[in-house]
């Protein structure tokens, strides 16, 4: 069995990615120097580096990685060994330019950026397995060798081809999905504008129609090309677990961000030895820190749970956003320190050193333009310190309080074309959801809707518009023993297939809810909605709203204007011994915050009214004991109560009743006990 931490490293993973071959060697040993000071324990090599290793087809030059790989061994530094197969080299383009992807308009990509790969292609595939061999067969015994990095973010920034080639892959992934074109002509039901099939042969991809073309094969045209890309993700694999057994293999995923909405990552997971993300701030005037711990969830999640590694990150600005801010002092430490406390065995960034030349020349680094006399450079030295005094967390696990269930088919499905409002933005619920679940001071783990929820006491739906009958099934039976479920609007809508629920909306959930829709009502842009509810507490929608049929639920919030007046707007149903809610509408914070409130009551959760916004409180345990961390991310001095004595790991300082954390800091508090 492959180990499921990197091989040999004691402490938290910390440092960068290394490109050594953009600088001559004489710059080298400066760098394993300012590593060792910076208390740097492992890099990412080799990434982007396939025309380097082969500069023709068949020719090799692995002198610069072996001296590269034995310097930063003497410097006592593991090594996260990259197979270049994001980038083929252009002499790889040149005989093979149908390797390159071609778009729904049918215009082809050229070569000179990254990812400019058609995952279907044989010759893209062989050539990638070949590679992967040299590297395994060269590096499998290598002693600073600690774990292999498969590529680099599948999915980004491009994850659908539609070639030739990959219309004949589709065709054998449909048949071996469906068995026969008579199975796919009921699935996508293709009666619908006479576009049924006689054969496999006469399918292809959903290239670009005059109109909308068929929502079922579009989204089985992104379950096959996430599942393409995850085919030949686990080719490496698995020459690598064949030639270097028991080093464990890895790819850099981008849970949160929307750029990589192509993955589903529920699967990938199974596949990957150590989960590991790349999370970048969006610096869109949203508290930037809610997205943080949200990605660091949501990674946590896809590993079930154990121990991951956020694998990139950056020091301060980056450089792919219409607008790239700074990070404001001391923000740094405390954006990687929360991906700790969330289950991260570590900090590490894109990149070590800041490049001069290419596209992120203008993306920090841990040793930026300016050298070492610099805010960025004595920060990350302080986090390397910081993340030093942490290594006993190793092996722990974030204890988490609810479930957000999240389902990227669902979210696939609900982006389709020709949706009742353009504004019903599932990725906007799990965000708006999330922060209000955040603001509550709740810990959440994300679930796929099939999987067992009994150890949740509250589980949230902020989008399921997909759902199948075995989740209708989970969530029916988790409400029935007791779990309270919190379903918003445009859930339970169609199935597997984007087949709507035969029946009245929503029609996989209608006796969990105990409702029916009659009819969806959206609001046009600029339009809301007031809401009355209990005690005389008014609450405001906008964007969506629903003609409700209680069909067993009590009515706890009702429309007051909009044509939905009169109807109710969140119900209640008690079912077994647990209860599920609805809401009808979109609501805004407060409306959240209120709603969540009531569930959170149902669910036995008491608030937490001690804890200040913005002031993150979250636990890790496990073997080596229990660990509280509290995360300020404001700009006034706090005080968390601490349940038991303990002490603070970052300063050695002792612990009891209420801690105190600066402003901006992180304290991290191992409990006695």
């Amino acid at each position: 069995m492959p180990e499921t931490s990197p091989r040999g490293l004691a402490r938290l993973a910390f440092g960068g990615d290394y490109n050594p071959e953009q600088w001559p060697e004489t710059v080298w040993q400066d760098d394993v120097r300012l590593m060792r000071e910076a208390g740097v324990t492992m890099v990412s090599v080799g990434i982007f580096s396939w025309a380097l290793l082969e500069p023709a087809p068949g020719e090799y030059d692995f002198g610069w990685l072996d001296r590269v790989l034995g310097l930063l061994h003497e410097n006592g530094i593991r090594v996260d060994l990259g197979t270049p197969t994001v980038v083929p080299p252009v002499w790889f383009y040149r005989d093979h330019p149908e390797a390159l992807p071609v778009t729904a308009e049918g215009v082809r990509h050229e070569f000179g950026s990254r990812g400019a790969i058609c995952h279907s292609n044989a010759d893209y595939r062989a050539a990638a397995a070949n590679i992967t061999t040299r590297l395994a067969e060269r590096y499998a015994d290598h002693p600073a060798l600690a774990m292999w990095h498969v590529h680099n973010e599948y999915g980004v920034p491009v994850s659908a081809c539609y070639c030739d080639s990959c219309a004949a892959h589709f065709r054998r992934w449909l048949a071996t999905t469906y068995g026969t074109v008579d199975v796919v002509n009921a699935a996508w039901g293709t009666a619908f504008w006479g576009q049924r099939y006689a054969s496999f042969e006469d399918v292809n991809p959903p290239r670009a129609t005059p109109t909308v073309g068929n929502p079922g094969q579009a989204l089985d045209y992104k379950r096959f090309a996430d599942a393409t890309m995850r085919e030949n993700f686990c080719a490496e694999r698995d020459i690598l677990h064949r030639l270097a057994p028991g080093v464990p293999v890895t790819t850099n995923f981008m849970t949160a961000l929307s750029q990589c909405d192509s993955v589903d990552y529920w699967a990938w997971g199974r596949e990957v030895d150590i989960v590991t993300n790349d999370h970048y701030l969006i610096t869109d005037g949203r508290r930037t820190h809610v997205n943080l711990a949200m990605a660091a969830d949501l990674t946590r999640s896809v590993g079930a749970g154990a121990p991951w590694i956020l694998l990139e990150h950056s020091t301060s600005g980056i450089n792919w956003q219409p607008r790239n801010p700074a990070k404001a002092p001391g923000q740094m430490a405390r954006n990687s320190l929360a991906h700790v406390a969330r289950g991260s065995e570590g900090a590490m960034f894109f990149q070590w050193r800041q490049s001069r030349r290419g596209a992120e020349k203008f993306h920090s680094a841990m040793v930026p333009h300016g050298g070492t006399d610099t805010r960025v450079w004595r920060e990350v030295v302080e986090l390397g310190a910081s993340l030093d005094s942490l290594a006993a967390l190793r092996g722990t696990r974030t204890e988490a309080d609810v479930a957000v269930l999240w389902d990227w088919h669902s979210w696939w499905a609900q982006n389709l074309a020709w949706r009742p409002s353009e504004d019903a933005d599932a990725r906007e619920r799990a965000d708006a959801f999330y922060e209000a679940l955040y603001d509550r001071h709740l810990t959440v783990d994300f679930a796929h809707p099939e999987t067992d929820l009994s150890a949740y006491p509250l589980v949230v739906a902020p989008a399921l518009y997909l759902m199948t009958e075995a989740a209708a099934d989970n969530l029916r039976a988790y409400v029935e023993n007791g779990g309270t479920l919190v379903v918003s609007y445009f859930s339970g809508i169609v199935d597997e297939h984007d087949a709507v629920h035969e029946g009245a909306c929503p029609g996989a959930l209608r006796d969990v809810l105990g409702l029916t829709v009659e009819e969806f009502s959206p609001l046009l842009q600029g339009e809301s909605v007031r809401l009355t509810g209990p005690d005389g507490c008014g609450l405001g929608g906008d964007v969506w709203t629903e003609f409700v049929v209680p069909r067993g639920a009590e009515t706890v919030w009702t429309y007051v204007d909009g044509l939905a007046a009169g109807h109710p707007a969140v119900t209640r149903h008690r079912l077994g011994e647990g209860a599920a809610w609805y809401v009808s509408t979109r609501l805004g914070q407060e409306g959240l915050d209120a709603l969540l409130a009531r569930a959170a009551q149902d669910a036995g959760i008491a608030p937490r009214a001690d804890l200040p916004r913005d002031v993150e409180v979250v636990r890790r345990s496990g073997g080596t004991g229990s660990y509280l961390f509290a995360i300020n991310h404001t700009a006034v001095d706090a005080k968390v109560p601490l349940e038991t004595s303990g002490t603070e790991l970052l300063t050695g300082e002792r612990a009891a009743g209420r801690l105190a954390v600066p402003a901006g800091a992180v304290r991290v508090v191992r409990l006695d006990g």
